[in-house]
């Protein structure tokens, strides 16, 4: 019996690539972001990811707040004079770092993943223009304070809630700054959710070309977060 040896060996890298992957320590997801991050249940996001790299490799933290700017996840975050002090903006990288820490305990990491889903606010404040320097500021937190220089990014890209530009100013630029940033680097990446706006919300309501996901919208957005996420870190390995 003939063995196609390409095949053999294509098949023993499937097998085994789980264990390659989680050789050097355990694989951390970052998930924050405003409210469709928030809304977002991680079930299909994780076992998503726990399929390619297994349930012990796996640390998924969660950490989202609807309706905040971007400048709420800075880490020295001060009110700013143009704003209302009534809005009462939060600080929300102390948290979001926080509890990163905590899970990652004494664990070794072999990757560290953050995954972005965020930007209505800042394009209804028609904040576009600082938007990519505003992101890759808090990319350069995390990289700071995890002591981890080659994470990897997936970026939620807006959805088609506002094409027209009628409640959001910026919210087609916000998507083209979001499609840009991600194209500069090989550890960054994006995903498209203008599908995912349409069907039955969490009400049971019917809804289409929504701000927010619908039911099935927010697994299926898991999905593609995950398997962006796991392409990335195949990628740059």
């Amino acid at each position: 019996m003939s063995i196609n040896i390409k095949r053999y060996q294509a098949f023993l890298f499937f097998l085994f690539l789980p264990l390659l992957l989680s050789a050097q320590g355990k694989h951390l997801f970052i998930l924050s972001g405003q409210s469709n991050m928030q809304a977002l249940n991680p079930k299909t996001f994780t076992e998503t990811v726990a399929s390619v790299f297994g349930d012990e490799n796996v640390i998924v933290v969660k950490d989202a707040k609807g309706g905040k700017p971007i400048r709420c996840w800075f880490d020295d975050w001060e009110l700013k004079a143009f704003e209302n002090p009534k809005r009462n903006l939060p600080n929300l990288y102390t948290p979001l770092i926080s509890k990163t820490k905590k899970a990652i305990g004494n664990n070794q990491i072999a990757t560290i993943t953050l995954v972005w889903m965020q930007g209505e606010r800042d394009a209804r404040e028609s904040l576009s223009d600082a938007y990519a320097e505003n992101l890759m500021r808090v990319y350069k937190q995390l990289v700071r304070d995890l002591s981890y220089e080659n994470i990897n990014m997936v970026i939620g890209r807006l959805s088609d809630f506002d094409m027209t530009n009628n409640v959001a100013p910026h919210w087609t630029k916000i998507r083209d700054v979001q499609v840009a940033l991600a194209n500069t680097s090989p550890r960054f990446g994006w995903i498209n959710t203008d599908d995912l706006n349409e069907g039955l919300n969490f009400k049971g309501e019917e809804i289409k070309n929504d701000l927010h996901m619908s039911v099935e919208g927010y697994k299926k957005m898991g999905v593609r977060f995950a398997k962006k996420s796991i392409e990335l870190i195949q990628d740059n390995m």
